[in-house]
């Protein structure tokens, strides 16, 4: 039994939608199938680049109606991009939830790209760039990227280049949703306190009409991966190191032992491995992370932390010694349960925000089809053995597939 009402538009949008009688508040918004992966060499940017657009003009509203539409209400409208999607999504009271689907329709299909926006826009986001150079922990995150998969394009910053950014105008966003956009790949997430048949009927209102859409295009996979070891200097106060190498991706069905692993030694828990190596036991990081990021055809794990010059080669020792433990000493009985009832709860807590619920459910419609039930997702952590999850680390986290990017300080 589902706990989502999932149907279909005639132009082959879908619509996913669940209610939550409990909330004033309505989350909605379009998760697309397109990212940054999905540019051409000349167009590196572009999808963020109309993510930003988005806002800035309609066959019908000018950017100063599309950002007070909602606001004025108290609503929000947001947007982001990532590697393989795009989403434009609001919150807004109940009684304005009618305005919300209309203008999130208005953004997603009818944007105009004025050239005038275009000029505007370009220079917030040349901006935004410097920005992220100037902050060495977002910038070795991008970087990290292109270590990890080289030219292929997961490898390129979802920002572009400043060369890409300065050559766009309003042909090229149109050339970029018409080879991309397929209204199959398009849904629709809706988490509220609503019924499931005045969504239908605000979708068939505001959706129906957008025409079918159907360019057909196809990812290259990543299967090129190479180990390597990268030393940049940076004008920075502080080392900023990146250990990781590729993972699983969407499908696999090691995915989620792997999360558990993940989180095992690096997760958002101050009780993670690395924490209490890195920081509690010998002070040596303000903050250490370890992520995994799934994609359609691969995944990226990596590992993040900042620390003084002199504790680069002790940091990184670390690191590798907690790898090594989760590769040669299967966690305990009492150590397995007590990191299932962790993840567990961090599930639940994470699916009592709407927001990422609904953004949810629209991805996991996209990428699977489907949406895992709690149960489902809770049952299948509990399953994991300690055998599993050592195999895992063996597979994954041997010390021969490791890449290390490190910023160290110019002087």
């Amino acid at each position: 039994m589902t706990d989502y009402n999932l149907f279909t538009l005639n132009n082959g949008i879908r619509v996913v939608h669940r209610e939550v009688p409990s909330t004033k508040i309505v989350h909605c918004g379009f998760v697309l199938d397109i990212g940054s992966r999905d540019e051409r060499e000349n167009q590196l940017g572009i999808a963020h680049f109309w993510e930003h657009m988005a806002f800035k003009g309609t066959k019908k509203r000018k950017a100063f109606h599309i950002l007070n539409k909602l606001d004025s209400v108290g609503g929000e409208l947001n947007a982001y991009t990532t590697k393989e999607k795009i989403c434009f999504y609001a919150s807004a009271l109940d009684k304005h939830v009618e305005s919300a689907f209309e203008l999130l329709q208005d953004i997603t299909f009818d944007s105009i790209f004025p050239e005038k926006q275009i000029e505007n826009e370009r220079g917030v986001i040349l901006e935004e760039m410097a920005l992220y150079r100037d902050s060495p922990e977002d910038a070795i995150q991008d970087e990290f990227d292109q270590v990890i998969f080289g030219d292929h394009p997961l490898g390129k910053n979802i920002l572009g280049t400043t060369e890409s950014v300065r050559s766009f105008h309003r042909e090229d966003f149109q050339n970029f949703i018409r080879t991309n956009l397929n209204t199959d790949r398009v849904v629709f997430s809706c988490v509220g306190n609503i019924p499931e048949r005045k969504v239908r009927k605000l979708a068939e209102k505001y959706f129906n009409n957008i025409p079918r859409l159907s360019a057909s295009k196809s990812r290259i996979d990543f299967s090129d991966y190479l180990a390597s070891n990268e030393v940049l200097n940076r004008n920075a106060g502080q080392a900023h190191c990146a250990i990781g190498t590729t993972a699983y991706s969407l499908r696999d069905k090691r995915r989620m032992p792997f999360f558990m692993l993940m989180n095992i030694l690096g997760g958002p828990g101050m009780n993670s491995r690395l924490n209490l190596a890195l920081r509690e036991k010998f002070g040596f990081v303000y903050n250490v992370e370890a992520s995994y990021h799934p994609f359609s055809d691969t995944g990226l794990f990596a590992i993040f932390f900042g620390t003084d010059p002199t504790q680069v080669r002790r940091s990184k020792k670390l690191v590798l010694k907690e790898l090594k433990r989760l590769r040669e000493q299967p966690l305990g009985t009492m150590q397995l349960h007590k990191a299932k009832e962790q993840l567990v709860g961090q599930l639940a807590m994470a699916r009592e925000n709407n927001t990422s619920r609904m953004l949810m459910m629209g991805k996991s419609i996209l990428d699977l089809g489907r949406i895992r039930s709690s149960d489902e997702v809770f049952d299948r952590i509990r399953r994991v053995t300690a055998k599993e999850l050592q195999d895992i680390a063996n597979e994954s986290l041997s010390e021969d597939r490791l890449s290390f990017l490190t910023f160290l300080p110019e002087n």
